[in-house]
Protein backbone atom coordinates (compact mmCIF):
# COMPACT_ATOMS: atom_id res chain seq x y z
CA UNK A 1 0.00 0.00 0.00
CA UNK A 2 1.21 3.51 -0.95
CA UNK A 3 0.29 6.65 0.15
CA UNK A 4 1.57 9.71 -1.36
CA UNK A 5 -0.10 13.87 -0.68
CA UNK A 6 -0.53 15.93 -3.70
CA UNK A 7 -2.40 18.70 -4.74
CA UNK A 8 -4.61 19.81 -7.67
CA UNK A 9 -5.36 22.91 -7.14
CA UNK A 10 -7.24 23.50 -10.72
CA UNK A 11 -9.94 21.45 -12.64
CA UNK A 12 -7.64 21.10 -15.18
CA UNK A 13 -5.16 19.18 -13.40
CA UNK A 14 -8.22 17.39 -11.27
CA UNK A 15 -8.75 16.08 -15.01
CA UNK A 16 -5.77 14.58 -15.72
CA UNK A 17 -5.43 13.14 -12.12
CA UNK A 18 -8.82 11.36 -12.94
CA UNK A 19 -7.26 10.43 -16.37
CA UNK A 20 -3.70 9.16 -15.41
CA UNK A 21 -5.98 6.85 -12.33
CA UNK A 22 -8.59 5.40 -14.73
CA UNK A 23 -5.29 4.08 -16.92
CA UNK A 24 -3.55 1.62 -14.02
CA UNK A 25 -5.48 -1.20 -13.48
CA UNK A 26 -5.89 -1.41 -9.22
CA UNK A 27 -7.89 0.48 -7.24
CA UNK A 28 -6.96 4.34 -6.21
CA UNK A 29 -8.42 5.96 -3.60
CA UNK A 30 -8.14 9.60 -2.44
CA UNK A 31 -8.61 11.40 1.06
CA UNK A 32 -9.40 14.59 2.88
CA UNK A 33 -10.56 14.44 6.32
CA UNK A 34 -12.81 11.95 6.90
CA UNK A 35 -13.76 11.64 2.74
CA UNK A 36 -12.86 8.75 0.68
CA UNK A 37 -13.19 8.91 -3.08
CA UNK A 38 -12.67 6.55 -6.19
CA UNK A 39 -9.50 8.35 -8.00
CA UNK A 40 -11.25 6.99 -11.28
CA UNK A 41 -14.29 9.25 -10.18
CA UNK A 42 -14.34 12.74 -11.80
CA UNK A 43 -17.05 14.29 -9.90
CA UNK A 44 -15.96 12.23 -6.84
CA UNK A 45 -12.45 14.29 -7.36
CA UNK A 46 -14.15 17.58 -8.40
CA UNK A 47 -16.30 17.55 -5.14
CA UNK A 48 -13.13 17.57 -2.81
CA UNK A 49 -12.02 20.94 -1.49
CA UNK A 50 -9.18 20.91 -4.40
CA UNK A 51 -7.74 23.98 -2.46
CA UNK A 52 -6.25 21.36 0.10
CA UNK A 53 -3.92 18.38 0.19
CA UNK A 54 -5.19 15.56 -0.55
CA UNK A 55 -3.66 11.85 0.45
CA UNK A 56 -3.58 9.12 -2.72
CA UNK A 57 -3.68 5.21 -1.56
CA UNK A 58 -2.82 2.52 -4.05
CA UNK A 59 -1.83 -0.84 -4.03
CA UNK A 60 0.05 -1.05 -7.30
CA UNK A 61 2.51 -0.53 -9.84
CA UNK A 62 2.45 2.55 -12.76
CA UNK A 63 5.77 4.40 -12.90
CA UNK A 64 3.84 6.78 -15.29
CA UNK A 65 1.57 7.17 -12.76
CA UNK A 66 3.96 7.81 -9.91
CA UNK A 67 5.68 10.24 -11.70
CA UNK A 68 2.70 11.92 -12.35
CA UNK A 69 1.87 12.13 -8.45
CA UNK A 70 5.22 13.36 -7.73
CA UNK A 71 4.81 16.18 -9.79
CA UNK A 72 1.90 17.16 -7.96
CA UNK A 73 3.40 16.81 -4.51
CA UNK A 74 2.74 19.85 -2.66
CA UNK A 75 5.27 23.09 -3.43
CA UNK A 76 5.49 21.62 -7.35
CA UNK A 77 2.47 22.06 -9.15
CA UNK A 78 1.16 24.82 -10.52
CA UNK A 79 -0.34 27.75 -8.80
CA UNK A 80 -4.48 28.27 -8.98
Amino acid sequence: MKQLKIMLPTVAEAKEFVAAAAKCDFDIDVYYNRVTIDAKSILGVLSLDLTQVLTVEFNGEDAEFEAFLAAKAPGKCSAA
